[in-house]
């Protein structure tokens, strides 16, 4: 058990990278920017502005491709997820969602079940591209701007820390297309604000709510003016995150992330066997002397 959750990127399939002799090379992707802003702080792009940033399949798989190569790159140590254009993202692109349905139900079997297989391994396909954030050992950090809908909540409820300008519009949206969200909304955003009332309420009417109603709701911790204060903002929790110890920094997501599915029991189980390597890194004699000396610390990358 403690393996799944200590090597969570081993079984994932890699997408347009590859490594050789421990060197990973950077994707090359079209959609998705991979900036470093901040020393070992890494910007990721959504830039299919002209949609506004919709996802498509392949929009999908370059996000996962990126997530993946910077939760192996020991030289990132934490991530901030913007979007460029008028929007965040408005979720879906669901003209190619629909012809993909539509390809589905015209396929030549006529055995319900047979589509369902091959319509569950697309949804799966999906959930992995968004559960790939969580599975990433830096943090990651949203800048939301404008819309965020739909498959948009899904993306940032699998973030770290979620910060917003006053502009920003969200929307559980999947019941206005006569759908049930199924790639993390509904699974992750009780556990991220607590009301099950008003997650109901979302869910069930769709409806848009404001920046202001997302920090009373919990979903995100922070609203600024506009889109680049923002991710100013954004990018300066990054730094101080990336400056912090990387051992205690992904040690500390690691076990936040399993306290918030297991008993506490259980999480502190599996604290002490995580800690009980961990503990033994140079990082805390560094951190020691830096407190005696007054300089700021300078750690090794993982």
């Amino acid at each position: 058990m403690l393996f799944k959750y200590l090597s969570p990127l081993l079984s994932s399939k890699i997408i347009n990278r590859s490594i050789s002799f421990g060197k990973i090379e950077k994707p090359l992707l079209k959609d998705i920017n991979i900036i470093e802003v901040r020393p070992k702080v890494f910007n990721v792009q959504l830039n299919r502005e002209n949609k506004r940033n919709a996802f498509t399949r392949e929009f999908w798989s370059e996000f996962k491709s990126a997530i993946t190569y910077l939760s192996q790159f020991s030289g990132c140590r934490s991530i901030v997820l913007s979007a460029n254009g008028k929007s965040f993202t408005v979720g879906i692109d669901l003209k190619e969602a629909f012809s993909q349905i539509t390809t589905l139900s015209n396929e030549s079997t006529s055995d319900v079940a047979r589509k369902g297989r091959m319509l569950m391994r697309l949804i799966n396909e999906i959930q992995d591209c968004y559960t790939i954030m969580e599975k990433c050992p830096k943090p990651i950090i949203c800048s939301i701007h404008s819309h965020c809908i739909g498959a948009g909540i899904d993306m940032i409820c699998s973030s770290d820390i979620r910060y917003a300008s006053k502009d920003s519009i969200f929307s559980i949206k999947e019941v206005d297309v006569g759908m049930a969200a199924d790639i993390g909304t509904l699974n992750r955003i009780q556990k991220i604000v607590g009301n099950d009332s008003l997650t109901r309420e979302l869910s069930y009417t769709a409806r848009d709510f404001t920046a202001d109603e997302a920090l009373k709701y919990g979903l995100i911790s922070k609203i600024f003016d506009n889109k680049d204060d923002c991710f100013d903002g954004a990018v300066e929790t990054a730094t101080i995150i990336a400056e912090k110890s990387p051992i205690g920094v992904q040690a500390t997501k690691m076990t936040l992330n399993h306290a918030r599915n297991h008993s506490i029991e259980e999480s502190l189980e599996f604290v002490k066997i995580l800690n009980a390597s961990q503990l033994l890194t140079e990082d805390i004699q560094v951190a020691a002397e830096s407190v005696l000396t007054k300089k700021q610390c300078q750690f090794k990358d993982v």
